[in-house]
């Protein structure tokens, strides 16, 4: 498998296993919604539905997109440890860029500056 396809591949199970193991068991009313587009490499995971039938539910707690061969992590509005799990499955910190940080920090950290 080449790297565009396994990157995708860990990307999409993350995501999918983190959605299918994360439903309250007492209010399944907000649930997930993958979205997966392959043809630009950009992968988000929302939060969305109603809690109580009163407050709107709508976020985006991942985002995750391929660029020029490197995994760019946008968004984790969780505390699930993601960039981990990107790296338990095999991606390397040279290929992972942290894009939720400001340019001039990523230099300071131990990941892909772009």
């Amino acid at each position: 498998m080449d790297t565009l396809n396994n990157y995708q591949t860990i990307i999409r199970n993350i995501f999918s296993e983190y959605a299918n193991t994360r439903i309250p068991i007492n209010n399944s009313t907000p649930g997930y919604q993958l979205i997966f587009d392959t043809e630009r490499d950009s992968y988000l995971l929302y939060r969305t539905g109603w809690k109580e039938e009163l407050k709107r539910i709508h976020f985006c707690v991942f985002h995750v997109d391929i660029i020029d061969g490197k995994v760019w992590v946008q968004e984790n509005a969780s505390d699930f440890d993601l960039v981990g799990a990107l790296e338990d499955e095999g991606i390397s910190r040279e290929n992972i860029v942290l894009g939720f940080q400001a340019p001039y920090k990523r230099g300071f950290t131990e990941y892909a500056v772009a």
